[in-house]
C-alpha cells in the first residue's frame, strides 16, 4: 500500500514528504493508521544528525492511531482497535526488562537501528528500504509496528493525549518520579522549558517539590514554565543561571536539577547549580563525540551525583495509563502543552518554529 510520510534522505537538508510504499505486517506487528503524531526535537535531531541514523528514514516516535490490519502472532488486538506507541520497544523478557527497566530493553537496543525487531524494513521506494525512527515512524499516514511497541488506547482520551505520552510527556515526568525519585519539598532547577521541560515541572510539582526554578533563554518559554508550576525563572542569555540559581536557594544550590536540551554547556551548568548531596539528572541527548568537564572534586567531596534518564525511566504499559488518568482527575496539563498544529506538508516549518521558541510542542493531526 502506499502511504505519505515524512523522510530524512540527507542530514542538513529540508525533510522530504512524498507518498512510499508501505509492506504489510509480518509476524507480532500491527498495521496502523496514524490519527496524531507529535513533533519532537528527537526527530529534529536525527535530521541534523546529532543523533546518528542510518538515512532514508521516516520520521517520529510519538503517535497514536487504529489497527487497519494485523498479521499473525497478534492475539489481543484486533481491527479497530485504538493504540498508543511508546517509543521504546519493550521485549518484556530480557535481564533489563525483568529486572525492572523495560527502557533499557536489550531488544530495543540491539540490532540495527531503524528496523524492525526482525531486522528489515517496511517503508521503502522503488527497490531502496528506508528506515523508520524508533522502530515507529509515526510522522506517515500508517505505520507497522510490533506489538512491543504498541499499547492499548482507554477510552476517554483522545488521540493527541496518547501521542503527547510517546515521548515528550512521559520523559520528563518520569524523570522526576521514577529516575530521581525527588521527594517532597526539595529544590529543583529545570534547564530547557521545551515539550520534555515542561514535563519535568510538571513532575516536579506532582512531586511536592518547594522551589521549581525554569532556566531557559526565551522569556515565552519562561512564561509558559511559570504555567505549568514553575516558581521562579531565569533567563540564562541576560543572567549568569549558576549563581542566579544559587541566589534564589539562599547559596546552597539545589537539591536536584534536570537538564532537557542536550549540550555540554548545559550539562556543565546542571552539575554546577547543585547543593551538596545533589543530583544533576540528564534527559538531553547530545552528540556521540560530545564531552563535559566538571569540577570533580565534588562528586565525593559534596556527595553530587550525575544521573541519566531516559524515557523517564518509565514502566510504559503501567506510567502511560498512570499519566493518562492523571489528566482526568486534572493533576496533569496535557491540552496546553500542543502549541501549534501543523499538516505534514509544513514538517519544515514545524521545525523552524521549534527552533526559534515558537511552539511548545508542534503536532500532526492525521485525523481531525
Amino acid at each position: 500500500m502506499k502511504t505519505k510520510a515524512a523522510i530524512v534522505y540527507n542530514f542538513n537538508e529540508p525533510v522530504v514528504v512524498e507518498e512510499i510504499e508501505l509492506r504489510p505486517p509480518q509476524e507480532s506487528e500491527l498495521l496502523i493508521k496514524i490519527a496524531a503524531s507529535g513533533i519532537c526535537h528527537s526527530d529534529y535531531s536525527v535530521v541534523k544528525g546529532t543523533i546518528a541514523h542510518d538515512l532514508p528514514e521516516v520520521l517520529g516516535h510519538e503517535g497514536a492511531g487504529t489497527v487497519v490490519e494485523v498479521g499473525p502472532g497478534t492475539e489481543g488486538y484486533k481491527v479497530g482497535d485504538r493504540v498508543m506507541l511508546p517509543f521504546v520497544s519493550s521485549c518484556g523478557k530480557c535481564d533489563r526488562c525483568v529486572s525492572g527497566h523495560p527502557t533499557l530493553c536489550e531488544v530495543h537496543f540491539s540490532g540495527k537501528r531503524g528496523t524492525l525487531i526482525d531486522g528489515s524494513c517496511r517503508f521503502h521506494k522503488e527497490d531502496q528500504d528506508i528506515y523508520q525512527f524508533s522502530r515507529l515512524g509515526t510522522l506517515s499516514e500508517y505505520t507497522v509496528a510490533h506489538t512491543n511497541s504498541v499499547l492499548p488506547l482507554p477510552d476517554g482520551y483522545t488521540f493527541e493525549h496518547a501521542a503527547l505520552l510517546g515521548c515528550g510527556v512521559t520523559t520528563g515526568f518520569g524523570a522526576v518520579t521514577r529516575t530521581a525519585k525527588v521527594p517532597a519539598g526539595s529544590t529543583v532547577a529545570v534547564i530547557g522549558c521545551g515539550g520534555v521541560g515542561l514535563n519535568v515541572i510538571q513532575g516536579a510539582k506532582h512531586a511536592g517539590a518547594s522551589k521549581i526554578i525554569a532556566v531557559d533563554q526565551v522569556p515565552s518559554k519562561l512564561e509558559e514554565a511559570k504555567r505549568f508550576g514553575a516558581t521562579d525563572s531565569v533567563n540564562s542569555k541576560e543572567v549568569d543561571a549558576v549563581e542566579a540559581v544559587r541566589n534564589l536557594t539562599d547559596g546552597k544550590g539545589v537539591d536536584f536539577s534536570f537538564e532537557a536540551i542536550g549540550l555540554p554547556v548545559t550539562i556543565e551548568m546542571a552539575y554546577n547549580m547543585l547543593g551538596v548531596g545533589g543530583n544533576a539528572v540528564i534527559i538531553g541527548i547530545t552528540s556521540g563525540k560530545a564531552t563535559i568537564t566538571i569540577p570533580s572534586v565534588l562528586i565525593p567531596v559534596w556527595e553530587r551525583k550525575i544521573t541519566g534518564s531516559f524515557f523517564g525511566s518509565c514502566l510504559p504499559s503501567v506510567d502511560m495509563p498512570y499519566l493518562l488518568n492523571l489528566y482526568r482527575q486534572k493533576k496533569l496539563m496535557l491540552d496546553e502543552l500542543v502549541s501549534q498544529y501543523y499538516e505534514l506538508e509544513d514538517i519544515n516549518q514545524a521545525f523552524t518554529d521549534m527552533e526559534t521558541g515558537e511552539n511548545i510542542r508542534g503536532m500532526v493531526l492525521f485525523e481531525k
